[in-house]
């Protein structure tokens, strides 16, 4: 009983994602997505671009991490992509919220979802590399579909999308080869609205 408890208080804590703002805006809604809607969805494009992967993977693997990538953020909140120095300074925070939140789950799960995280953040299986270039993704073609755009709105520049994106082509190179010139558009557009 006390497991089922545990469990109980994990997933109560995880509705605290439905709280954590996120930069991107669902398309054609004007609020911006929450951390959970994000691992949802991110989820769900996995599953549907999983016969592009450019290795054999586990799609059920890639979608626990999925699921699992961004529960850190109840406690250390979310960071845009572009912020470089702000990701690299939250690592360790990161790290530390994933211990204390799956610590909350009996032992054995737990230790199995702080592996599934950290395998994620080292990016070092076809899975993970996978799972990666999914969370890339999804929030890339938000940005296709959303007027203004997020990159419009934090004054990035094509070349930071480009180089923090280009993950996308390790997992799915053949998606990277459709995804790379509309990015490209999404700036000629923002450069019209601008002139």
């Amino acid at each position: 009983m006390k497991d089922i408890e545990q469990i109980f208080t994990f997933i109560t804590e995880l509705d605290k994602l439905k709280t954590i703002t996120r930069q991107n805006r669902p398309v054609g809604i004007d609020r911006k997505e929450n951390s959970a809607e994000h691992s949802w969805q991110v989820a769900v494009l996995a599953m549907s671009l999983s016969k592009y992967a450019a290795s054999e993977i586990n799609i059920l693997r890639v979608i626990q991490m999925l699921l699992l990538h961004d529960v850190v953020e109840i406690d250390a909140g979310d960071t845009i992509l572009y912020d470089e120095l702000a990701r690299k300074a939250k690592e360790e925070e990161e790290h530390n919220s994933a211990k204390r939140i799956f610590a909350l789950l009996p032992d054995e799960i737990g230790t199995s979802y702080l592996s599934i995280w950290e395998e994620f953040e080292t990016r070092e299986s076809a899975e993970a590399i996978f799972a990666y270039s999914m969370d890339r993704l999804m929030p890339v073609i938000q940005n296709f579909y959303n007027s203004p755009s997020t990159w419009e709105e934090h004054n990035v520049t094509i070349e930071q999308v480009l180089r923090l994106n280009r993950p996308i082509g390790n997992g799915v190179p053949r998606v990277w080869e459709i995804v790379e010139p509309k990015i490209a558009a999404v700036f000629e557009t923002i450069q019209t609205r601008i002139l």
